[in-house]
């Protein structure tokens, strides 16, 4: 009983599948009727099927063309499948060396520019440092120029102690005023110019720090790349990324990245040479500056060297007159004492003729007599007269001739004094404070 429930049950037979060659059959179960089928009592009760030989055979080899057809299938599907993994596993060996030799050459691009990064920060670096060096010989030369101007206003103010008339604008005063002018010119000029190294020197600091970042920007893709390269197959450090194939925002393109670095290189090149220029134009500067003062320092040196001898023969011209009046002062006055003494040896013979004139007054009656004697009594008194005025006037005129050599010995000793206290000052005071004036390297900024 339980049997023929099972066979009421069977289900019926799969189709044929579509690579075998059989026509498709539809197997249901048999009924039963029809001439050849079986009744009567031996099956009483059995509500099942069976089926025929020929629909056997059939299932049989629809069995087995459909084993065939799977195998085949499955045959074909492997030799696909196998040729497959061939070909995408040479596709992907070949895709990853493709990728490895373009990160290669993005290697050798980033380590190009690195390098011309690297070589433009140092050039910048070693040009900053020469720009420093050239900076500090223009301060160097201010502070000269200041001793210059102290040396140079302080001869002006020694030379204002000159008395007169020696305080003259003469041309050593002309040329200390252009010596002080050209000085006040030439720090303003280095003022300038320590300015413009100032700006070129942070410029420069500036370019060198955009190279150097970028320059550690290429550092760090290289080293990101070179990493890359080395990944293999093999290697244990790689995962999965399912979000790393789209690309950035943010990212660059070759042209706008090369063009980047191309930009800073051409603005730090040009930084640079503005950075030689401008040192050849302070070379240039403190060389003109350095002759001038030089030049200019030669010519007052020239000019108090032409005045003191100036002087000098002043000096000794003023030394022999003053000589020749004092001789001539101790002559006028042994003239005047000889005047004198003859104006009083006068006297004497004078008071004889009077006293003759005098006592013959005196001469009674007729013998007051105008004779010859009496004549010469009188012309003799005239004489003196005549002698002791022309004598007194003589002495007049020599004690005012002696007054005057006295007036012009004073002058002429005063002159002196001027003269000895106006070269002092030019060449004690004056030319001994020139002998500090720096050299011309110290003008150079060395």
């Amino acid at each position: 009983m339980a049997q023929t429930e099972v066979l009421l049950t069977k289900e019926p037979a799969p189709q044929t599948i579509e690579a075998c060659d059989l026509p498709h059959k539809k197997y249901d179960v048999a009924c039963n009727t029809g001439a050849y089928t079986s009744s009567g009592l031996a099956t009483t009760g059995f509500r099942t099927a069976r089926y025929l030989m020929d629909e056997w055979f059939q299932n049989s080899y629809a069995q087995y063309h459909r084993a065939f057809a799977d195998r085949d299938n499955s045959e074909r599907q492997r030799h696909e499948a196998k040729q497959l993994a061939a070909e995408t596993e040479a596709l992907a060996q070949r895709t990853q060396q493709d990728s490895t030799r373009k990160v290669g050459e993005r290697l050798e691009d980033m380590h190009c520019w690195k390098s011309e990064l690297q070589r433009e920060a140092e050039e910048l670096t070693a040009e900053t440092d020469l720009m420093m060096a050239q900076k500090l010989r223009l301060a160097r030369a201010l502070d000269a120029t200041a001793v210059l101007f102290s040396i140079a206003t302080d001869n002006l103010q020694c030379r204002e102690r000159r008395q007169h008339p020696d305080l003259v604008r003469d041309y050593v005063e002309v040329e200390l005023l252009k010596e002080t002018e050209l000085i006040r010119n030439i720090q303003e000029l280095l003022k300038r110019t320590i300015s413009q190294a100032v700006g070129q020197i942070r410029l420069n600091r500036e370019h060198k720090e955009t190279c150097e970042i970028d320059w550690s920007d290429k550092v760090e893709a290289y080293n990101i790349d070179d990493t890359c390269t080395r990944y293999n197959n093999q290697c244990t450090q790689v995962q999965f990324y399912p979000h790393s194939s789209k690309f950035e925002e943010s990212a660059s393109t070759p042209e706008t990245w090369a063009k980047f670095t191309q930009d800073n290189l051409i603005r730090a090149e040009r930084e640079r040479l503005a950075s030689v220029n401008l040192r050849k134009l302070i070379d240039s500067i403190l060389r003109d500056t350095s002759e001038d003062l030089r030049l200019q320092c030669d010519t007052v040196n020239l000019a108090f060297s032409t005045r003191c001898k100036d002087l000098d023969d002043a000096l000794h011209k003023l030394h022999y007159h003053l000589h020749k009046t004092l001789r001539e002062i101790a002559d006028q006055e042994h003239q005047v004492a000889a005047l004198k003494q003859a104006i009083k040896d006068k006297e004497a013979p004078l008071r004889v003729a009077q006293t003759r004139l005098y006592q013959r007054s005196h001469k009674p009656n007729v013998e007051l007599c105008r004779d010859a004697a009496q004549f010469r009594l009188m012309s003799e008194v005239e004489e003196l007269m005549m002698s002791l005025s022309a004598l007194k006037e003589k002495l007049l005129d020599s004690e005012q001739a002696l007054r005057n050599l006295e007036d012009s010995r004073m002058s002429l000793e005063k002159d002196i004094a001027v003269k000895t206290n106006s070269l002092f000052i030019d060449r004690q005071k004056c030319m001994v404070n020139r002998n500090r004036y720096p050299s011309a390297l110290q003008l150079a900024g060395y």
